[in-house]
Order: C-alpha cells, then structure tokens, then sequence
C-alpha cells in the first residue's frame, strides 16, 4: 500500500543511472574484489552498458514496468549492474538476505509477487522452486540473459516505486519497504553533497548490498563520480589490506565491523592508513571509546556516525547548518529537507523520533494496516527514542522495543552498554534482557575483552555498580573472542540467546543489590 505524501517529493528522474553526468567515462567505478588476489576493475562506461544489458534483458523476458525480481547474492558487480538495470526498466528489485532461512526467502518472493530472480549459485535453494532464475555465476547464464545495446531509462512519476527492500523481521515477518525514484534521488544528492563526496574519493564498501548501509555508500559514490572498491562481504583481514592497497579515503560499514577491525591492532600497527579521511558507520550506536580508538588509529579520518533507517530516508540527520562541530555520539542534525520531531517522551527535548522528508516510504507493501499506524499526517514514527540539545543536535537512546523494564525502572541497552565501554578492560559490549522471576528482565551483558586486558565476570558487575545506576548492572556476564553477526553485519542476538541457554539456568546470578 502507498500512502501518498504531499510535495515536496523529491526530484525527477530514474534512480537507477545515478551516474548519468560520468556515464561515458573510462574512469574506475566500481573495483569488484570478489576474488582478492585477482581484482575486476570496471569503468563508468562499462558499468552504464551492462546496466542497460539488463534492463533490455528483463524486457526482452517479458517484464514490465511494476513488476519484481528478487536478487540473492553475495556483493559483486553483478549486482550492482542488475539493480541499477532493472530500476531503468521501471522494474522493482527486491534485494534479499542470503543468511535468511528458505522459508523466509521463499515468503518474501511470494509476498513480492517476484517474477524472476537473480542469484549466486550456492543460495539459489533458498528460492521457491518454481521461480524462474538466473545464475550470476552459472555457465553462462548471466551473459545469455544480457540484451547489448542502448536503454533510454522509464520516467517514474513522483510516486512510482524504485525498490522494495525489507526490514529484517525482527518482530514478525519481513515488511517490503516501498521507496520511490523520487524520493531516492533526494537522498542520494543530499548525501553526496554535504558529506563533500568527490570524484578523486576511493569508498571501501563490505557490507551487504541487501541492506541500507552500503546501497547508500554505492548511491553516494556513484553520484559523485568516486570510485568504489566492493567486497563480496566482511573479512577482516581483506578489509585492512584493502585500505592501503587501494589508497582508500572512506572505508564505511557497521560499529560491529569497525570495532572487529580495531581488535587487529597488530595488522592496522604495519598498514598505512593516512589516507582515510571519513570513517563512516550506521545502521547501530557508536560508543564513545570506539570513536577514540578509530582517532587513534586512523589519524587523518573523522568518524561519521550515521543514522539511519531504511524507512526515513533512508539518512534523515547530517551535518549542523551553521557548521558547528558535532559533539561525540551525537547523530546530528535534520537535512535540510527534513523535519524532526519528539514525542511521547517525559521533556519536550526527549521522545520518539518523527520524520517527514521526500525520502520517506510510500507505505509496507501489502500491510495497509501497518502503513497507516507508521504513517500518519506524512510523519513516518521511527520506533527510536531519542533525545535533542540546545543546538539542536540529536542523540539515539534506544527503540522503543528495545526498552525493558527491571525491577519498575526502565533500561535502554545502549546506556548498559556504554557504561560498561568505560571499563579499561572492554573492548565491545552487548547488552541484552533476560527473564527474572522477581524483577521481569534483568540485563545480561556480553563482553569482547581488548588484547592483554584481563576481566572478570564480578569485576564488570563492580564496575557497573560503581559508576551507574545498580538496576543497570548485568546480571551475568559472558565473555566472548568475538561477537557473532548476522546477515546484515550486526549483532546476533539469537546467537547470543544460544548461548545463554546452553550455559543453563543453574549458573542465574542474582545480585542482592539488584
């Protein structure tokens, strides 16, 4: 369901040739590092043509304007190419998870109406048998689909939909969120502009292209003509080679991948890493410490948090107007375009986050309902608890169903979290709600140890009881080398229910001072 919006909507024109204005250069657009040892380097010239392949591929197989193919890969330029081709055709592409169980692809296809899809060999059973596929990397599969020649791009209208990603289902099945040509294009020129993207820039890009976070660097970079050097996903060890052999200026990704690199502290000591000048993070909260340490690391770079919500904008907050510094953890300021509100919250300054923007969505697909309750008078309701400071700046506090309640007292994780960052010893924390018979849930935390630094489980409680609140301090603690991720690069948090249930229930720790 499309909910519509009043003007401004956004600007004309079909996202999917981004980079019109640099479409006939020879210069690198995208460097694919599917194989590490043996990097495909493709010019703006040749990514725009094999755009085009597609496009008159899909068209040449029947498709039409509306209609959605499912894309189920790993990144690779591939990808790029079919997205881009497809929204050219005025068809829908639908980029899915590769960690989602079949039975979740298969519902997210059917919910879709998908008519085709795009897939790596080794993830094509997840799909519903009876689609018709197209393997990126079969005997010439993906060459026989391509269609040679010229494409002059559908016009969308300032409503018609360009993609329909989904959320991650975390509270019940997948949503299809349905983002306009329109309303995309105002994104992708407000982030290219105010975060200075040039031509001469070089954009490390390892998260997953079936999320928001590096379709925003891809749409970022392409604008501004920079060159993106794609991995196919996250390797630590790929990624830090990767900033010094390519002379990478913006390396992007998630906190939990950031913070995964910081850990190899013997690799970044013998990597040069001058070159980068933004370190670029979203989709989840950046702790203080963890700023430090990428100052510390990368000496040239500024941390960019980013806020962001596939829903929003998909980046509703940037910079200050009037160029005032961002205060550390802040996540900014509303884009020009965008307006901001706060409600429900206990002072003016405090609340729910509401955005109204161009960039917003048009509704869930197929969940009237839901549009209309996430929808309303053309605010989209975040579900994100946030607070605002005399200069206007915003702070993430937590979701609203993040929040739990301990004891009549109400705990947002990332305060947990951020407290118990503060400790010499810990490098990253997870802080999660568990069952208690007498409080209702009581925080568990999950700690990755800096190298060298050694803890203890009443060590961290001690810690968390001196410096906050006593209902805060966690309950049990597990220490972990890593913490586990899932599809989208950030935590898993059912990994880390796993684990507390083998560790058994026998080991429950209630403090009395709880």
């Amino acid at each position: 369901m499309a909910v519509p919006r009043p003007e401004p909507r956004g600007y004309p024109g079909n996202l999917g040739t981004p980079f019109s204005a640099h479409a006939d250069s020879t210069r690198a657009a995208l460097i694919d590092l599917r194989d590490p040892g043996s990097a495909r380097e493709h010019s703006f010239a040749g990514l725009d043509a094999q755009a085009d392949a597609v496009a008159r591929g899909l068209i040449r197989r029947g498709l039409k304007a509306g209609d959605r193919i499912c894309i189920l890969s790993l990144n690779r330029t591939e990808f790029v190419t079919t997205l881009l081709g497809a929204m050219r055709a005025g068809v829908i592409p639908v980029p899915v998870n590769i960690k989602l169980a079949a039975e979740t692809v298969r519902y997210i296809a059917a919910d879709a109406g998908a008519r085709l899809a795009f897939c790596e060999s080794a993830y094509c059973h997840l799909l519903p048998p009876e689609l018709p596929t197209i393997a990126f990397d079969g005997k010439d599969a993906f060459a026989d689909f391509l269609d040679a020649g010229p494409f002059t791009p559908v016009e969308p209208g300032p409503d018609t939909i360009a993609i329909q990603p989904y959320t991650s289902g975390s509270t019940g099945k997948p949503k299809g969120v349905l983002l306009s040509h329109y309303g995309q294009n105002w994104s992708r020129r407000i982030l290219a502009h105010t975060r200075g993207t040039r031509e001469q820039d070089v954009i490390l890009v390892a998260a997953p292209l079936y999320h928001k976070n590096a379709l925003n660097a891809i749409k970022q970079g392409l604008t501004a003509g920079a060159t993106l050097v794609l991995m196919p996903q996250f390797n630590v060890e790929h990624y830090i080679a990767a900033i010094q052999r390519f002379h990478c200026t913006v390396i992007s990704g998630v906190p939990t991948m950031i913070s995964m690199l910081l850990a190899r502290r013997d690799l970044l000591a013998n990597t040069d890493t001058t070159s980068v000048r933004t370190v670029m993070m979203g989709s989840a909260p950046s702790s203080p410490q963890l700023l430090a340490d990428i100052r510390l690391h990368f000496p040239n770079a500024e941390p960019l948090v980013v806020y962001g919500v596939t829903e929003g904008g998909p980046v509703p907050l940037g910079p200050h107007p009037d160029n005032k510094p961002r205060p550390t953890g802040s996540i900014g300021v509303p884009y020009p375009g965008t307006e901001a509100k706060l409600i429900n919250g206990s002072a003016a300054d405090e609340g729910e986050l509401l955005l109204k923007n161009p960039g917003i969505l048009l509704g869930y697909h197929n969940l009237p309902d839901e549009s209309a309750k996430r929808l309303q008078g053309g605010w989209y309701h975040t579900g994100d608890v946030c607070r605002r400071d005399a200069d206007g700046f915003y702070y993430f506090v937590g979701r609203t169903d993040d929040m739990f309640v301990c004891g009549g007292e109400n705990i947002f994780p990332i305060e947990v979290e951020r407290l118990l960052e503060r400790h010499p010893a810990v490098h990253q924390a997870c802080v999660m709600p568990f069952s208690h018979e007498l409080k209702g849930q009581v925080p568990y935390a999950f700690i990755v140890l800096r190298s060298g630094q050694p803890a203890t489980e009443d060590g961290i409680r001690q810690f968390a009881l001196t410096h906050g609140p006593v209902y805060q301090h966690p309950r049990r603690v597990f220490f972990l080398e890593q913490l586990p991720l899932a599809g989208t690069n950030k935590i898993d948090r059912d990994r880390l229910r796993s684990i507390v249930a083998a560790a058994g229930s026998s080991a429950e720790k209630n403090s009395s001072t709880a």
